[in-house]
């Protein structure tokens, strides 16, 4: 038999070279993701409840008349009765950054990846590989770099959120009917002004499903990164079941089923109204 491979201490070993070298780095990036959750924690927090909940509601009757608005009305307002507002908008401030830092860097990753071959190739490993491992194992690395704290739950959110957007992005793209582009060829248009006005418009409904699944891809790590030191509902679902508390923890889950309905019949809706513009 051949000996076992000291992978457990080539992946240590990378690691504290990491720390030690880039920890500057590291530092930055702590303080660049914890402002923006800060950010969306202080603009949802700063209406009264019942305040955020008639702007939600107006947003849902904009996109999908009566029946969304009072299902975002009831669903809010239940958090509002259930005690548990402040920490679902700690648990969306959470979330929305999560799914912001993956957009940011899927949508351009899967135009890469339409764009070249070479890179579809290096990056669907990687892609394979992040959706595949667990979970609780990128918490691990994310602890080191970055501490405790709200920080390392974004980074293994993001770590673990982001392949839908690059996959569905690179998918519409690959699926714009090839007439389109020649034609825009023909008109003497740039890479870029192809891009914007013909590819990337056609692949909209296809690039929001990508982001619809890292959205609820984010929302399912707030429980896992509550167990690092998130703050939000997690931590009370987290706490719960420490302490043996059913209904309680029923109840925190519940907050989140909610906030998860909400989000997902928002980009469903905006993926729909794209389809029919595209039509």
């Amino acid at each position: 038999m051949l000996p076992k491979l000291p992978l457990d201490r080539w992946i240590e070993a990378l690691v504290d070279w990491l720390v030690d070298h880039l920890s500057g780095l590291f530092d930055a990036l702590s303080l660049l993701i914890n402002g923006l959750v800060e950010a969306f924690a202080a603009v949802f927090h700063a209406p009264h409840p019942l305040l955020f909940i008639a702007i939600v509601a107006a947003i849902g009757f904009w996109l999908g008349k009566w029946r969304m608005a009072a299902l975002t009305a009831v669903g809010l307002y239940a958090i509002v009765n259930l005690g548990f507002w402040d920490e679902t908008m700690d648990t969306l401030a959470l979330v929305l950054s999560s799914a912001f830092i993956s957009i940011v860097l899927g949508i351009p990753l899967g135009i890469l990846c339409s764009r070249s071959k070479t890179a579809a190739r290096i990056v669907t490993p990687a892609l394979d590989f992040m959706q595949t491992m667990p979970a609780f194992v990128y918490l691990i690395p994310a602890v080191m770099f970055f501490g405790l704290g709200v920080v390392p739950g974004v980074i293994a959110s993001v770590v673990f959120a982001v392949p839908p957007t690059i996959r569905l992005t690179h998918l519409g793209i690959r699926q714009v009917p090839g007439e389109l582009s020649e034609a825009a060829d023909a008109f003497g248009s740039t890479s870029t002004q192809k891009l914007l006005k013909v590819e990337l418009p056609l692949a909209w409904p296809t690039v929001m499903a990508g982001v619809n699944q890292t959205i609820m891809l984010s929302l399912s790590m707030v429980v896992i990164a509550s167990m690092i030191g998130a703050q939000g509902v997690g931590a009370s679902v987290y706490r719960a079941v420490t302490q043996i508390k059913i209904g309680e923890g029923f109840e925190a889950g519940l907050a989140v089923v909610i906030v998860a309905i909400i989000l997902d019949r928002f980009t469903q809706r905006m993926m729909k109204s794209e389809r029919k513009r595209g039509m």
